[in-house]
């Protein structure tokens, strides 16, 4: 459930960069683009580092629940191929938004010409829509895991 909602917090980041953008192509007042700029770049470093601290916790969990209770060791595994999988993606969607924010001021200082800090936003859109994809089949697989060792102790 809660990497459900760190998802949905991801999605939202990502209509929020769309939305930064549409405004800025309309030329609307530039105080507003940055306003949902800067809104949409927290929400999106919020949400995958809150995810990655979510697999980190969940990872540990079932680390210790298989010691414990003596079950597969290949769950220990595949929490490694989960983070393995997702956070160089993380990484990445967040490096690409701070960098096209932070870009975009040097955009407005008229220091960096602008088709670098567009040329940056589509790489960042790019790059968030393909982390939330893999994020999402990451904690769902890490749901499964959760669900079968809860089974196996419970049930």
């Amino acid at each position: 459930m809660m990497g459900r909602s760190l998802l949905i917090v991801g999605s939202l980041a990502t209509l929020g960069l769309v939305g930064a953008a549409v405004l800025a192509y309309m030329d609307q007042p530039f105080i507003v683009h940055v306003g949902v700029a800067l809104l949409a770049s927290l929400l999106l470093l919020f949400s995958h580092s809150w995810i990655m601290f979510y697999l980190i916790g969940t990872g540990k969990a079932i680390k210790e629940a298989v010691l414990a209770h003596d079950l597969d060791r290949g769950s220990i595994e595949d929490t490694k191929v989960y983070k393995n999988r997702s956070y160089p993606w993380m990484m990445l969607a967040m490096g690409l938004a701070m960098t096209t924010f932070i870009l975009g001021g040097g955009v407005y200082t008229g220091v960096i010409p602008h088709w670098i800090h567009h040329s940056l936003f589509w790489l960042t859109l790019a790059a968030q829509l393909r982390t939330l994809w893999i994020e999402q089949q990451v904690l769902v697989a890490n749901e499964r895991l959760m669900g079968k060792i809860n089974q196996h102790l419970h049930g």
